[in-house]
């Protein structure tokens, strides 16, 4: 679904992206918060007022993802759909550099390699379009910074959309009933389809994500992380087969430097994932009553490393 979103952001039409992001927010809230109240899941809400710390990072949040949504939304509609799904390629290298940057984590060798091939990547990309690649350079940072917000928060898939939506609910309210006393506004004006479509935003948003938070239960980390990498692909195969997008030499040079890095990194993944596993097994083969912190921690990191491109509580 995420794959295929491209499909969806045309059918708006004539509402800007502005408009379309406003009301994206105010119905994923809608959605989001019926889901809960189906669920009876509210007693995190109290929690989380009184920690206004983490409230300050869910505002933060909740702000970044908005120019995530907001950027993708435009580039779909400008016709930027290859440059869109190449920030979701990149995301996984720039959240690793910040990784490096901001929390003085350690690359291993293989890991600093693929960095470096993502690098030239983005400089043979800025060669063969004149510019660097912006739109890919924004929504791969603003979707990095945002799943390193979301990791110190610490909150759930559903809870945290639901927080991050009703922080922006009433400036989006507010920009839609401007828009309308303006009579600029397209809700209402072009239809009853088309209204239907804006309010299904909500829908678009929380259904995916409703359907990772199931599979991530029920499938390896591992394995997930490998699927995510199927959104950039569809996106990538419907920019250059359906939206007709151009695709120069230089740009399938830079997108084959991507890729490549992007294997240099799904292989160390599998293969420190695979060690840990049998570090771990051989530990618990020792007749000892506990496991050593070291190796059970060691099978986490692998774990999270084999995750592939990290948070996806609200992909495009």
């Amino acid at each position: 679904m995420w794959g295929l979103v491209p499909l969806f952001w045309p059918l708006l039409k004539p509402a800007g992206a502005i408009e379309i992001l406003a009301h994206r927010m105010v119905w994923s809230l809608v959605v989001v918060g019926a889901a809960l109240l189906v669920m009876r899941r509210w007693a995190w809400a109290g929690e989380l007022l009184r920690q206004p710390g983490k409230l300050g990072l869910i505002t933060i949040a909740a702000a970044v993802i908005t120019v995530n949504w907001g950027v993708y939304i435009w580039a779909v509609n400008s016709e930027h759909v290859v440059e869109a799904s190449l920030g979701y390629f990149i995301n996984p290298l720039v959240t690793i550099a910040m990784g490096v940057l901001l929390l003085k984590e350690r690359l291993r060798p293989v890991q600093w390699a693929a960095v470096g091939v993502g690098f030239a990547a983005v400089l043979v990309l800025t060669i063969g379009y004149g510019r660097p690649p912006w739109i890919s350079l924004c929504l791969a940072f603003s979707f990095a910074t945002y799943g390193l917000v979301k990791k110190k928060v610490n909150l759930g898939g559903i809870e945290s959309l639901a927080a991050e939506t009703a922080i922006q609910f009433l400036p989006a309210l507010a920009y839609l009933l401007w828009l309308g006393t303006k009579g600029d506004a397209t809700f209402g004006t072009q239809g009853a389809g088309h209204a239907a479509l804006l309010a299904a935003t909500g829908l678009v948003t929380a259904i995916p994500l409703v359907c990772f938070g199931a599979a991530a239960i029920r499938v390896p980390l591992s394995t997930l992380g490998l699927l995510q990498y199927l959104a950039p692909v569809f996106q990538f195969l419907l920019g250059i087969f359906y939206f007709h997008e151009a695709m120069p030499p230089e740009r399938w040079a830079g997108f084959a430097l991507v890729w490549l890095a992007l294997s240099l990194l799904t292989f160390d993944a599998l293969r420190t994932a695979r060690r840990a596993a049998r570090a771990l097994r051989a530990e618990t083969r020792v007749p000892r009553t506990t496991i050593t912190t070291g190796t059970v921690s060691a099978a986490r990191n692998a774990d999270s490393v084999a995750a592939g491109p990290g948070p996806v509580d609200a992909k495009p």
